[in-house]
């Protein structure tokens, strides 16, 4: 889908239009198009040099199971694909993934759903998949790309989950899929890859664990560092153009404290307000070319900002506004720009006041414990 092909609506027309069907019954994966996800999917993963090591697996090679991966790029799916061969399974999918191909997602196993929205057709799904259809149920938990190659706070409810589906939990983690790819430059570098399949919960041992159990585990399962990996294994990434893109996550200066002066360019990442530049290394770090390295690691400097902001939020000073286009997504038949208006972000969460092309006005508010986390994405759709 092109952004020229953005329909202008007005908020109200938009209300109207037919909604994604998030309750239309997920279907086994049609033998016939299982070749070519695996033709989609062996050529690309060998070609970055695929490893994967599994952990206990032979007592569910044949059963369904819920299957719970990290989440860094398309190529995730590359991988989940063969990690699972010669087996079939279903998938969910964010309802942007439908737009323009719905009959053939729906063929290849998949089903609709809304982010970090609690959905009980989910739940319902789920079910089918594993206990009708004996599927393999693939779930991407943290429901977004990790920014900077680190795991992302998964939802509460997934030890819920686990004990009303009643079969085994099977995770995968990847490594190395952020470094080949990452969501502030999706340029392709050439990184070996691996993942870790693991049997994490026996069926028999859900009926004794208690959902705080069940969520500890995967947690912890769930815990990695894609840069920590790449310096770990001596990975050396020698693109020259590896730190383009870098100022979208790294977007404040340590040095002179301000926001929105940096700028990756070619290996370097800068700030233009006070000319501390950094050099992103051929090993994943980072170090200052003059004076002090604050942060050599990408994460810690990351996490550093979310303190930043943190700060701000206890101290009643957080506030983000800004001018934006609104679109809405109703269905599979893409998107409709309702308008233009503002943004605004505070502790009691985000507000949108905007504008139809017809000069309807309209407000849409979000507060903050609606949903437990949004999705970012740099270049979406171009």
């Amino acid at each position: 889908m092109r952004r020229s092909k953005i329909l202008n609506t007005s908020f109200s027309d938009a209300q109207k239009l037919v909604r994604f069907d998030m309750n239309k019954k997920v279907k086994k994966q049609r033998r016939i198009l299982t070749p070519l996800a695996w033709g989609l999917s062996f050529p690309e993963t060998m070609q970055r040099k695929l490893k994967i090591t599994k952990i206990d697996m032979d007592s569910v090679k044949k059963k369904p199971y819920l299957l719970l991966c990290n989440h860094n790029s398309f190529y995730d799916f590359r991988v989940s694909t063969r990690a699972i061969f010669p087996r079939r399974a279903t998938y969910v999918v964010t309802v942007d993934g439908f737009i323009n191909r719905e009959w053939i997602m729906r063929e290849v196993g998949c089903y609709g759903k809304r982010k970090f929205i609690n959905d009980i057709g989910l739940i319902k799904q789920l079910k089918r998949s594993v206990h009708d259809l004996k599927h393999i149920a693939i779930l991407y938990p943290e429901a977004r790309y990790s920014l900077v190659g680190t795991n992302h706070v998964l939802p509460e409810s997934l030890g819920k989950l686990v004990k009303f589906l009643k079969v085994p939990v099977v995770t995968l983690i990847c490594h190395g899929n952020h470094l080949s790819s990452p969501v502030w430059n999706l340029k392709f570098r050439k990184v070996r890859t691996e993942a870790v399949m693991t049997h994490l919960i026996k069926e028999e041992d859900i009926e004794n664990l208690s959902v705080e159990e069940i969520n500890k585990r995967i947690n912890d399962a769930f815990v990695y560092d894609d840069y920590k990996w790449q310096k770990d294994n001596n990975i050396l990434i020698k693109e020259k153009f590896r730190a383009e893109g870098l100022e979208k996550v790294l977007y404040k200066c340590p040095s002179c404290l301000k926001e929105g002066y940096m700028m990756g360019i070619g290996t370097i990442l800068g700030c233009s307000a006070c000319n501390k530049e950094y050099m992103f290394n051929e090993d994943g770090t980072l170090s200052a070319k003059s004076g002090v390295t604050e942060f050599s690691h990408v994460p810690t400097w990351h996490e550093w900002q979310r303190d930043e902001v943190r700060k701000e939020i206890l101290s009643g000073t957080y506030h983000f506004e800004h001018e934006v286009a609104i679109d809405s997504l109703p269905n599979s038949k893409g998107y409709h720009r309702v308008g233009y208006g503002t943004l605004t972000h505070t502790v009691d969460g985000f507000k949108v006041v905007g504008k139809s092309h017809n000069g309807e006005e309209f407000t849409l508010t979000k507060a903050s414990l609606d949903h437990y986390s949004i999705h970012v994405e740099y270049n979406y759709f171009g």
